[in-house]
């Protein structure tokens, strides 16, 4: 019997290679490009439609400790990130177009794979299943979900702009690193006091995209910067525009800075760090074009907005993503509740592996609670929890450490605890095969 795989993103793919490779036949449906969304711009297997960063690789991150987890159980998105990496300092950012192209390759060698370009509109309970058809969920799935999931929630999402390198002023735009660590994969526009407010005042009064699908929540980590900017004169300036570490090529402060990340390996392109916004096409080069450096920026992508759906997973799924009342269903994603690219990616990848154990007559096994995975996956199945926030990796999931008072140590004994509890996960998983 084929396992049927909903949804072809990261999380989707990720749990097809874990079962693909422990000998599983697979179907892996995509509706695009049949059905497309609203953000999405190709058809492409694991095409990243927000931000082209994976976020922090660092070891004494919260990030970076799930990324260094994931790399430990052999995850198919972590390998074809790596060939598809381009400069981003400490982050792990990918040229999108390469990094589609490579887990469409490395999936496509299974022979036991098939993939169907199709819009899936019932669930099969008699098919072991996983549905990862992320916060963009059509319709007709959406209504098969709430079969079992009853209510949803809902907050908006947004991406930020992409320009071209080459329409940029590098008389006044200047690559450097925070406090000099790491290369300079960074362009930066710096602002003084009187450049920042005058930004500051056109976006607060620029127009806005109306849609009567996007309501007034957002998830903070993917707030509109004209939100943002509502909230106080100086919030962008903690937030996306902190100065703080950055100097000039003279040596100069500045009152804000905007940071440039490159979007690609070529660098011919560069997405605006942390400026998802909502405002009208017309209005981002208006308002943007204020950013020194930006005046005559050419828009590759301008940014959008779209709204997110997931599930209350506490009430639906138990820690390996299964759903509770229907044991062949498993829900993966940011559907499941939660937030991120890796932690989407981990679901998917505890998903399958969880699935391909059941379908062998083996036990469940989940990473303990000392693990940032098994962190989440406890988290996300806690059914004391009333109504389920998105949630990425933090260190704040973890049973506290209390006996290094140093922060930076303390981060560090936690990642080194964490993997230490990997290794001994990973063991067991051998034993028990």
């Amino acid at each position: 019997m084929k396992v049927r795989i909903v949804g072809g993103g990261l999380a989707g793919c990720e749990a097809a290679y874990q079962l693909l490779k422990r000998g599983h036949s697979v179907c892996l449906y995509e509706m695009r490009p049949q059905v497309n969304t609203g953000a999405h711009r190709t058809d492409a297997l694991a095409e990243l439609v927000c931000s082209n960063s994976l976020k922090s690789d660092l070891a004494d991150t919260s990030s970076g400790l799930l990324k260094a987890e994931m790399r430990l159980l052999d995850s198919l998105i972590l390998q074809c990130a790596e060939v598809a990496r381009v400069p981003a300092g400490g982050a792990l950012a990918v040229d999108r177009e390469k990094f589609s192209r490579e887990v469409s390759a490395r999936l496509s060698a299974f022979d036991d794979l098939e993939i169907r370009r199709e819009e899936v509109r019932e669930i099969d309970y008699e098919f072991p299943t996983i549905i990862a058809t992320g916060p963009l969920t059509s319709p007709a799935m959406a209504e098969q979900i709430r079969g079992f999931a009853g209510e949803s929630m809902s907050f908006c999402d947004a991406v930020a702009p992409i320009v071209s390198a080459e329409s940029l002023d590098f008389n006044q735009v200047f690559e450097a690193a925070r406090y000099d660590k790491g290369e300079a994969d960074y362009l930066n526009c710096g602002m003084n006091k009187e450049q920042y407010l005058a930004f500051y005042e056109a976006l607060v009064s620029a127009e806005c995209v109306e849609d009567k699908l996007i309501d007034a929540t957002f998830y903070e980590n993917c707030m509109p910067i004209e939100v943002m900017a509502k909230r106080g004169v100086d919030a962008m300036r903690f937030g996306p525009l902190r100065p703080v570490g950055i100097r000039g090529r003279n040596g100069e402060k500045y009152y804000a800075v905007l940071q440039l990340r490159k979007e690609n390996t070529a660098g011919d392109t560069y997405n605006l760090v942390g400026f998802q916004t909502n405002l009208k096409f017309g209005e981002q080069k208006r308002v943007f074009g204020l950013i020194p450096g930006l005046a005559d920026a050419e828009y590759l992508r301008y940014g959008v907005m779209h709204r997110n759906t997931y599930i209350n997973a506490p009430k639906v799924l138990d820690a390996t993503f299964r759903v509770r009342d229907h044991s062949n269903i498993y829900v993966a994603g940011q559907l499941s509740g939660v937030e991120g690219y890796m932690e989407s990616t981990m679901s998917g990848l505890i998903a399958g592996l969880s699935l391909s154990r059941r379908l062998a007559g083996k036990e469940a096994l989940l990473p303990d609670e000392y693990t940032m995975i098994g962190a989440l996956c406890r988290y996300v199945s806690n059914e004391s929890i009333e109504w389920l926030q998105p949630m990425n990796s933090n260190f704040g999931l973890l049973p506290n450490i209390t006996d290094v008072r140093d922060k930076k140590q303390r981060k560090a004994a936690y990642a080194e605890r964490a993997l230490q509890h990997m290794q001994l996960y990973l063991a067991q998983l051998e034993d028990r095969r």
